[in-house]
């Protein structure tokens, strides 16, 4: 199988994102150095890593020892909590980017809002200022809730360009993916296979596969292609890499897109990040 030429959308602050990336949780450096220069051999050009997941060295690696232009990949990276600060984004952001030894991130996202906490509006305003800076080239958030969006907007007036969220046919937050669009935001999903079971064995899943000759992971991605959201599947498996990024050769029906809507188990499925974050 030649190198994938993956389709990309644009991103309101200009940039273009693929819609099929590469999820890094929860592998080691050294896995992601080999993981990552694997990925991008193959055709993937987007990258997702995070302060918490303590791989953003060896995925920096992994995009050096690739050989692939810099301004080719899409680099997103997270923060934590402690960094939810106007002047503190700015020293989250050096810290990542020193790690990942590079000079400018593509995307950088606030991981969790932490609403408890009552800083996420101050982090966003210090995102915002990063972007002005030319130090990131988009802005978004992580795990946030329509709420948690409606407050940036209100006290901003800056809407990000990515929200990035558990999303898959068990947890298809569809509330949440029409506020996102109402908005202009591009809808990320992390976890877009679910973990692998329940979902992947679902039967509606397995007989649309079967159906025609894709396997499960495959159809499920295509169905993230087909709303339109950005997908971050994680494998370090070099067969599976090959395999996720195959899912722009054949197309899902609308009966087929109605019955995978069948599966989902609502918002409760989903991890609550008004009571989780990190």
């Amino acid at each position: 199988m030649a190198a994938v030429t993956v389709p990309t959308l644009e991103l309101p602050s200009g940039p273009r994102i693929p819609v099929l990336g590469l999820g890094t949780y929860p592998l080691t450096d050294a896995e992601a150095e080999r993981v990552v220069a694997e990925a991008l051999a193959v055709g993937y050009r987007l990258v997702d890593t995070a302060e918490n997941y303590r791989n953003e060295a060896g995925v920096g690696r992994g995009l050096r020892a690739s050989g692939v232009e810099r301004g080719e990949v899409f680099v997103t990276t997270k923060f934590n909590a402690k960094w939810h600060g106007e002047e503190l984004v700015a020293r989250a952001f050096e810290r990542s980017a020193e790690r990942l030894g590079l000079d400018y991130v593509d995307l950088l996202l606030v991981h969790w809002p932490n609403p408890a906490q009552d800083r996420y509006v101050s982090a966003w305003r210090g995102l915002i200022a990063l972007r002005e800076q030319g130090l990131v080239r988009a802005i978004g958030v992580s795990n946030f809730k329509p709420a948690h969006l409606q407050r940036l907007l209100d006290e901003t007036g800056v809407a990000p360009d990515v929200n990035q969220v558990q999303l898959n046919p068990l947890v298809s937050r569809a509330e949440l993916r029409a506020f996102d669009a109402r908005h202009g935001i591009v809808t990320q999903a992390w976890s877009p296979i679910g973990k692998g079971g329940e979902l992947l064995e679902a039967p509606v899943i397995t007989e649309v596969a079967g159906r025609l000759g894709r396997t499960p992971a495959q159809v499920v991605l295509r169905w993230h292609v087909q709303l339109g959201n950005v997908a971050i599947p994680k494998t370090g498996d070099p067969a599976r890499l090959r395999e996720n990024l195959d899912v722009f050769g054949f197309e899902l029906t609308e009966a087929d897109m109605r019955a995978i809507a069948t599966l989902d188990q609502g918002e409760a499925a989903a991890v609550d990040s008004d009571a989780f974050g990190h």
